[in-house]
């Protein structure tokens, strides 16, 4: 089996694309939380939080010709996958449209605009506002189909669509089509943009924050106190290439991927199993041939909601039967969904690179319910790491796990 490098990260978030604003952020404890005054007309919501990426808009150097099949979703999907490309050094290398290069991508659905303007229509019993590009800024695949256009790739294509693993499967998923001798070259990642509706399907499980007097105090993962998940948005591509390959043409690796895991609870839609997520960690440790006292930290799930946390710290216990160092990038950026397993695995590299965690924010009381881990809180922790776990879990009990060696 083949080695499989990271060579290339790069990502649309809402404290900037670069790694240097998006450490200054975490390392000044700054919430991307605000009040989303934008849904003030819909009344029956009860949150009214969420995690923009107010700063985005369309790179005036795309086509407009390609723009026209892109929602925000796609959008924010190629964009960070061109500034993963420009960090590795790929953009506009032959090798891309050689069929040596391929796409995993994922996100929960497609772009929203659409799907309601087509629905209105249907309703209204008209058929005239029925495009096929509507269609596709809305398809489930639409940020993976944009960015194998826009980049003329001819490798396999890979569209992962389950909810907040997208990303992770689809990291997971471009590692084995290279370890296995598929490819040379994988794009993986996801994107997912933030909308009322979004938001709504959470609000409509108590899910969601209500804290909307204080916003900047949630979400809470892992805390007594804590009231729920705030969704957000971005884009979050990685590049992983064959280190051989990478080695040859004197790229910088700025990580190695060991293993991975996925399964799948098979119980419930909506609540998490903690013997499953174990199980889905331990796939990970022996696909990377590792037991559990090789990581050095694990960089969580970790939402908010009451039970995916307990769930998700006693299956790390159980697996790890030790309190291992563990924290949540979701205090800072929200959940982004279909992005977090990518934007998360961004993030946990540069920390591990960096020698450093950041700690989860607004976690001041670790809920006792929840599995004797070492909570990472209150400020940035010097450590000198060389592998983390990060984990990540969706509706419809869909579990991944990925390790990373840097």
């Amino acid at each position: 089996m083949r080695r499989v490098v990271v060579t290339g990260m790069g990502g649309v978030t809402p404290f900037g694309e670069d790694w240097a604003s998006i450490e200054a952020a975490l390392r000044e404890g700054r919430s991307g939380v605000r009040v989303m005054t934008e849904w003030d007309e819909h009344a029956e919501i009860q949150t009214r939080l969420g995690v923009p990426v107010d700063h985005f808009d369309t790179p005036a150097h795309y086509p407009r010709k390609m723009v026209r099949s892109m929602g925000r979703v796609a959008l924010l999907g190629v964009r960070a996958t061109e500034l993963a490309l420009t960090h590795a050094g790929l953009l506009g290398d032959p090798i891309l449209k050689n069929g040596k290069t391929g796409v995993a991508y994922g996100s929960s659905f497609g772009s929203i605009e659409p799907m309601l303007a087509l629905g209105k229509n249907l309703a209204d019993g008209r058929l005239t506002g029925v495009s096929a590009t509507g269609y596709i800024q809305a398809m489930s695949h639409t940020a993976a189909v944009n960015i194998g256009v826009f980049f003329g790739l001819t490798g396999r294509m890979i569209a992962a669509s389950t909810a907040c693993t997208s990303s992770s499967q689809a990291i997971g998923y471009a590692f084995e089509a290279i370890r296995y001798g598929k490819q040379q070259v994988m794009i993986a990642g996801g994107s997912d943009e933030l909308n009322i509706c979004t938001a709504a399907v959470f609000d409509t499980l108590y899910a969601t924050s209500t804290r909307n007097d204080r916003p900047k105090e949630t979400p809470q993962p892992f805390d007594k106190d804590r009231d729920g998940l705030v969704v957000g948005e971005g884009g979050c591509t990685l590049i992983l290439e064959e280190r051989d390959h990478a080695l040859a043409r004197g790229a910088t690796i700025h990580a190695e991927i060991l293993g991975f895991g996925t399964n799948s609870d098979g119980a419930h839609i909506t609540q998490p199993q903690k013997e499953t997520m174990a199980d889905t960690i331990r796939l990970a440790l022996e696909d990377a041939g590792l037991d559990a006292g090789a990581m050095d930290w694990v960089n969580a799930h970790g939402t908010a909601t009451e039970h995916g946390d307990i769930a998700e710290s006693h299956a790390t216990r159980e697996v790890f039967g030790r309190a291992v160092p563990i924290a949540s990038l979701k205090s800072y950026f929200g959940h982004p969904l279909g992005a977090c397993g990518s934007l998360e695995a961004w993030a946990g590299i540069e920390m591990c690179r960096g020698g450093w965690i950041a700690p989860t924010l607004n976690l001041r009381n670790p809920d006792p319910r929840c599995a004797d881990l070492d909570y990472v809180m209150g400020a940035p922790r010097a450590l000198a790491s060389s592998r983390f776990l990060s984990n990540n879990f969706a509706f419809g009990g869909i579990n991944t796990a990925l390790v990373f060696q840097c």
